[in-house]
C-alpha cells in the first residue's frame, strides 16, 4: 500500500520537498505505525533540509514530530487506535518523520494522551511545550521570579510565556519586529534592538531578569548574560541564530556567579505525562496553544519558505 509523503530529496531550497507516494512502513517488532494527523513544523527541520545535519542522510522524510492514531501497535500497551504524539529521539533524522500520512515509530517514543482538542492544535503542543516545560524547569523558576524571553514570538517563546504566566512568573519577552509586538502578551513587550535592550530592561528591573531564556541562540547568548542579574542565569534553548557561539571565552564572558546552561528537548522524548499535564492546561484556557497557521502536505515547501522568511508569530502545522 501507498501513502503521500513530503520527501527531502536533497540538501537545498524548499524546493527540494517533494511530494510523493511511497510505500507505508512495514511494522516491526519494537515499532509501531502512526496514522499521522498532524505534525508541528520546526526550525531543526529548516536546518536539516539546508544541509546542516551532518549525520542526516537523503532522501528524507522530515519532521521531528507527529501526532495521530496508532494504525497498528507493537506495544502491548497501547491499542490500535490510541491517541499518540511523537517526539525527537532521531524522528524524521535518522529515520523517516511526520511530514507523511503515516509514520512508523519506536515504542519509546509513543506518548498516549487523551484529549478532545483538535488535531491541529494538539500538533501545535508536544515539541514547542516540552521544550518550553523542559526550559522553564532547568531555571528552577519560583513565584515573583522575573523572567525574560528573548524570541518571544517563535512558537516556543510564546508557549513558555503561557506556561510561566500560569505560575505566577513576571515576564518580559522580545521580538525583533515592532509589527510583532502585539502577539506578545507577557507582562512587558519589548524589541530586541541591541544596546537598546540594555536600557528597556533596566526601565523595568534595574537590576536584571533573574533567569533568561534565550531562544534566538547563539548570536545572544553572551549578551544575554549581560542582562541577567549578577548570579542569575541564562538557559539557551533555542536555535534561531545558529549553534555556535564564535570565540566564546567563559572567563571574560561570563559574570562571576553567572550561570549559562541549556535545554535540549530530546531529554523528554516519551514523557507522556508531562504532555498530559500541558494538554490538559491548554483544554482547560489556562494555556493557549499559539496555533498561527495550517498548512497541507503539498504546501509543505510555501510552509518552509514562510518559516525561513520569520513570518509567523507562534506554531506553524502540517496537516497530511
Amino acid at each position: 500500500m501507498k501513502m503521500r509523503a513530503a520527501v527531502c530529496v536533497r540538501p537545498g531550497g524548499p524546493e527540494v520537498l517533494e511530494i510523493r507516494e511511497v510505500p507505508i512502513p512495514a511494522v516491526r517488532p519494537g515499532w509501531s505505525l502512526v496514522h499521522v494527523r498532524g505534525a508541528g513544523l520546526n526550525r531543526a527541520e529548516l536546518r536539516t533540509r539546508q544541509g546542516h545535519s551532518p549525520t542526516v542522510t537523503f532522501p528524507r522524510v522530515l519532521g521531528i514530530e507527529c501526532v495521530g492514531t496508532l494504525a497498528e501497535s507493537t506495544d502491548p500497551a497501547l491499542t490500535e487506535g490510541t491517541t499518540v504524539a511523537a517526539v525527537m529521539g532521531e524522528l524524521g533524522r535518522q529515520f523517516d518523520g511526520g511530514y507523511a500520512e503515516y509514520a512508523l515509530v519506536p515504542n519509546a517514543l509513543l506518548m498516549p494522551v487523551e484529549t478532545t482538542l483538535p488535531w491541529p492544535e494538539l500538533a501545535a503542543l508536544p515539541e514547542t511545550f516540552m521544550t518550553a516545560q523542559g526550559a522553564l524547569d532547568t531555571l528552577d523558576l519560583e513565584p515573583g521570579h522575573r523572567l525574560l524571553i528573548r524570541g518571544g514570538t517563535s512558537s516556543v517563546g510564546m508557549a513558555a510565556a503561557s506556561l510561566a504566566a500560569a505560575y505566577g512568573i513576571e515576564t518580559a519577552a522580545t521580538t525583533r519586529h515592532e509589527s510583532k509586538l502585539t502577539a506578545l502578551t507577557t507582562d512587558h513587550a519589548l524589541i530586541d534592538g541591541g544596546a537598546s535592550l540594555t536600557e528597556s530592561i533596566r526601565a523595568i528591573w534595574p537590576s536584571g531578569p533573574d533567569h533568561v531564556l534565550d531562544l534566538v541562540g547563539a548570536s545572544t547568548a553572551v549578551d544575554s548574560l549581560s542582562l541577567v542579574r549578577r548570579g542569575g542565569t541564562v538557559c539557551v534553548a533555542g536555535s534561531l541564530s545558529g549553534w555556535v557561539i564564535p570565540d566564546l571565552e567563559p572567563i571574560a564572558m561570563i559574570p562571576s556567579g553567572t550561570k549559562l546552561t541549556a535545554f535540549h528537548s530530546d531529554t523528554l522524548k516519551g514523557n507522556a505525562p508531562v504532555l498530559q499535564r500541558i494538554v490538559d492546561a491548554v483544554e482547560a484556557g489556562r494555556c493557549e496553544s499559539h496555533l498561527d497557521r495550517v498548512f497541507a502536505l503539498d504546501d509543505i515547501a510555501a510552509a518552509h519558505r514562510a518559516m525561513e522568511a520569520d513570518e509567523g508569530a507562534g506554531k506553524f502545522v502540517v496537516v497530511p
